[in-house]
C-alpha cells in the first residue's frame, strides 16, 4: 500500500512494554477471546482459563526494535484512514462517526471485556469502543498463516474497525439479545454473519480509502483476499484437528470471507452488506 505522506491518527495509545494485571473475564469477555482463539485453531479454554486467574503478572522487559516501530506507525496510518473514510460514508448518510480508540500492547493486557493476551489475537471491545491488538499477530499471519503483506495486516485493522461501525449503527446490540434467544448453532450463524459484514465493511472501506488516496498498488487485494482464505473457519478446523464442524463456524468459511472482502472492494456501497438478510446457504 502507499501511504507516504498520510497522517497518523492520535487515537492510538502504546501499551507495549507495559505490565499489566490479569483481569477476570465477564461473560462478554470470555465470548470475545473465545471465539478469536477458535478463529486461530486453537481452544478457547486454555486462554480462558488462564484469564480467570486472579493473580498478577509482570511481563518481560520488552524493547521494540525497528520493525516493530514500523509496524506502528503503520497501524497508526491505517488507522487514520478508516476514520477519514467512516466520517465521510457517515456524513453522507447524515450520521456522525465517532472513531474508535486503539490500543498496542504486548503479551498481555487490560479491556473493557476483560483480560487479553497475544494469543488472543486482535480483537474489538465494544465495551470501551476499542481495538486492541499485540502487533507480534502480523509476525504470525505471515509465519503461521501465510497470510503476509501490507495490505493484509490493513484488513486486520478494517476489519476490527468493521466492528466498531457496527457497534454504532446498532447491530452488534441487536446480534447480542438476539443470540440470547438461539440456539449455539444458531447463535455460531448469527456470529458467522456478523464476521462476513465486518469482512465487508473492511472492503468499503479499502474501496474508498483507494479512491480518495490511490493507495492500493499492484498485488494488494490479493493480498488481503489470500488472508480472507486463510483465517476461514473451515480451514483453520481443518490445520488444528483435521476435520471441520460447520455448526462451529463463527467467522465463515475462506470461501465466504473472500467472497465478503471482495464484494465491498469491488463495490464500495455500505448497502450491499446486509448479510443479516440473506439465506444462510447463500452467504
Amino acid at each position: 500500500m502507499k501511504l507516504d505522506g498520510r497522517r497518523s491518527s492520535k487515537n492510538v495509545e502504546d501499551r507495549r512494554g507495559k505490565s499489566v494485571g490479569k483481569a477476570t473475564l465477564g461473560i462478554g469477555g470470555t465470548i470475545v477471546v473465545g471465539l478469536i482463539v477458535w478463529l486461530m485453531g486453537g481452544n478457547p479454554m486454555d486462554v480462558i482459563t488462564q484469564q480467570l486467574s486472579n493473580t498478577s503478572s509482570t511481563q518481560q522487559t520488552y524493547k521494540p526494535n525497528a520493525e516493530d516501530e514500523k509496524s506502528a506507525e503503520f497501524v497508526k496510518k491505517i488507522l487514520a484512514g478508516t476514520e477519514d473514510i467512516w466520517t465521510e460514508i457517515f456524513k453522507e448518510n447524515g450520521m456522525t462517526y465517532i472513531p474508535p480508540k486503539l490500543i498496542m500492547f504486548s503479551g498481555a493486557t487490560t479491556s473493557g471485556c476483560g483480560g487479553a493476551s497475544s494469543s488472543t489475537g486482535p480483537f474489538y471491545c465494544p465495551a470501551d469502543q476499542t481495538i486492541y491488538i499485540d502487533l507480534s499477530f502480523f509476525k504470525q499471519m505471515k509465519n503461521e498463516l501465510n497470510a503476509g503483506g501490507d495490505f493484509a495486516y490493513a484488513y486486520v485493522i478494517a476489519h476490527e474497525v468493521g466492528h466498531h461501525v457496527q457497534n454504532l449503527l446498532g447491530t452488534l446490540g441487536k446480534v447480542n439479545q438476539e443470540q440470547q434467544r438461539l440456539s449455539k448453532k444458531e447463535s455460531n450463524r448469527m456470529s458467522v454473519r456478523t464476521e462476513l459484514q465486518a469482512d465487508f465493511y473492511a472492503g468499503v472501506w479499502a474501496y474508498h480509502d483507494n479512491k480518495n488516496f490511490n493507495s492500493i498498488e499492484p498485488g494488494d487485494i490479493e493480498e488481503g483476499l489470500n488472508a480472507a482464505t486463510q483465517i476461514g473457519d473451515d480451514r483453520l478446523q481443518m490445520q488444528a484437528q483435521g476435520y471441520t464442524v460447520p455448526d462451529a463456524f463463527n467467522h465463515g468459511t475462506s470461501a465466504q470471507r473472500k467472497r465478503w472482502l471482495n464484494k465491498g472492494l469491488q463495490t464500495g456501497d455500505i448497502t450491499q452488506g446486509n448479510t443479516f438478510n440473506v439465506p444462510f446457504s447463500n452467504l
